[in-house]
């Protein structure tokens, strides 16, 4: 087996298997959680929710998929065709190709790679263009106001960003995510949000913790997501970049931005909240098979992401939409300074610190 791994077309197998594990797992667990998010939302207004088609509803994403599905695809007549079509083609590939160098459990990542933050800043940075094309190629003022905003938040909000994962990998001293997981073994005291390296490393929880809430809030808004869905703000843009969108192309855009929302959550167990690392570190685990190991770890990742998404899915339901100008200043004035404080604190304590 090592023999034919070892080969180009053992290599190419592999990958292509390890590309359908993770897009299947993925898009099987978006058809579940798109479904939490609609109960936990009717359960913070007192209502049912979804709870017809399959037990306890269960089956409500499957249906609207093949509603979507057998749904006639309509185009504008004066929309551009192609671009029209391909803009949430673009999102939806896009929305997926970060995944690639998500590490779910010990060893299990399609792509190992060392620069693993730039190529997601990369990937993440293209999603914009599907959102600009869809609103421009509607021919239609409402869209192509609601693609306008989501480029600017998504500029505004992705230099903070930047700057919090600089923090992260300061203190990791590498831009690997597999690596990045691996420092924060030992238990929950080795974990980013409370400065990563043990108890020496604990005053730098003063600013990792706030890190760790700036790095969240910002990839809401980088994703449009509520309280920053300006760019789909329906009392003002009628449904944004996607209104003249129906059918398939809009289910597309729809599952490229819950991909997203899934990432942000995988992200940040990843980056501040030691990913598949359990919370209290058990000897006897070690020496579990490393098949179990893995699948122990990736209980973990799963429970953590989960509830990460419960607080997206809150935050959707209880916090009130931020005006325009209100989603700019945060960004600009708060966030901004903040995280470019929060690197030079720990770029000196990683110069001056106890641990030296």
């Amino acid at each position: 087996m090592n023999d034919f791994m070892s080969t180009p077309v053992g290599w190419t197998v592999m990958t292509v298997i390890g590309i359908a594990l993770v897009m299947v797992g993925v898009l099987v667990s978006l058809a579940f959680l798109l479904l939490a998010d609609r109960k936990i939302w009717a359960g913070v207004q007192m209502r049912k929710g979804p709870n017809v088609v399959g037990p306890f509803g269960l089956l409500q994403s499957f249906a609207d998929f093949g509603k979507f599905v057998l749904k006639e695809i309509v185009i504008p007549a004066g929309a551009d065709k192609t671009v029209f079509l391909l803009a949430p083609i673009v999102t939806f590939i896009l929305a997926f190709g970060s995944w690639a160098v998500i590490p779910f459990a010990p060893g299990w990542v399609v792509s190992n790679i060392n620069v693993g933050i730039l190529y997601l800043f990369a990937v993440s940075s293209l999603g914009v263009y599907g959102i600009i094309m869809g609103g421009w190629a509607s021919n239609s003022k409402y869209p192509f106001l609601g693609s306008l905003r989501s480029a600017a938040q998504m500029v505004s909000y992705e230099v903070s960003l930047g700057f919090v994962i600089i923090t992260v990998v300061l203190l990791a001293g590498s831009m690997n995510l597999q690596t990045i997981v691996s420092m924060q073994a030992g238990g929950f005291w080795n974990w980013n949000f409370l400065g990563g390296g043990g108890l020496a490393n604990l005053p730098l929880a003063i600013i990792m913790i706030p890190m760790s809430v700036v790095f969240f809030v910002s990839f809401l808004a980088e994703t449009n997501r509520p309280p920053f869905d300006l760019p789909e703000a329906e009392s003002e843009l009628v449904a944004g970049y996607a209104v003249e969108y129906s059918s398939t192309p809009y289910l597309l855009f729809q599952i490229g931005e819950y991909a997203n929302i899934v990432l942000i959550c995988a992200m940040t167990t990843i980056l501040f909240f030691g990913g598949w690392q359990a919370p209290v570190d058990l000897g006897f685990v070690h020496d579990w098979p490393a098949t179990a190991q893995s699948f122990y770890g990736f209980m973990w990742f799963f429970l953590k992401v989960i509830f990460f998404f419960f607080l997206v899915a809150m935050a959707k339901a209880i916090v009130p939409r931020y005006r325009y100008d209100q989603l700019m200043r945060l960004g600009w004035k708060v966030f901004l300074p903040t995280s470019l404080v929060a690197v030079v604190a720990v770029s000196a304590w990683r110069v001056f610190g106890l641990h030296a």
